[in-house]
């Protein structure tokens, strides 16, 4: 039992700790950040996808990109997207872009193939739309992640 007060009194003080940041940011004036990026997927139950971008900000930042994306669902099929783009919501710092977002999707396509959804990531959403090529059908859940390039 004292433990278990332990533990939750720790957590507690650790979710304190995250609202002070996520407030502080708050105070912080929004910029508009864009994404460009190209793609390439693949999917048999389990999906994956690599590719890079670029994020450019209206404060004149810009942060050259990563991005993988993992996920499983009823899906199969290879695409490659080139030319895609985003738009971040929420986004104070160019470094604000940058980690993990919960991902769910539903695509369809034969030869031509199109994508949009809307990615979430604590307070920064950030939503997609592309085309291209390929071949694909199914609905999946995953995580779309951004990492700075090397």
């Amino acid at each position: 039992m004292k433990h278990a007060l332990i533990v939750t009194l720790a957590l507690t003080g650790i979710a304190l700790l995250g609202a002070q940041q996520a407030l502080a940011d708050d105070e912080r004036p929004e910029i508009g950040c864009k994404l460009s990026f190209s793609l390439s997927s693949w999917s048999a139950i389990v999906s994956s996808a690599r590719g890079k971008g670029m994020v450019t900000c209206n404060d004149g930042s810009s942060l050259p990109v990563v991005i993988t994306a993992k996920g499983g669902g009823l899906t199969a099929g290879r695409t490659h997207v080139d030319e895609g783009k985003g738009d971040f919501t929420h986004v104070h710092k160019i470094t604000d872009v940058l980690g993990n977002y919960a991902q769910g999707e539903a695509h369809a396509g034969l030869t031509k193939s199109g994508t949009a959804q809307v990615l979430t990531k604590g307070t920064v959403s950030l939503a997609l739309a592309g085309h291209g090529e390929g071949i694909d059908l199914g609905v999946d859940v995953g995580e779309f992640t951004l990492k700075r390039a090397r």
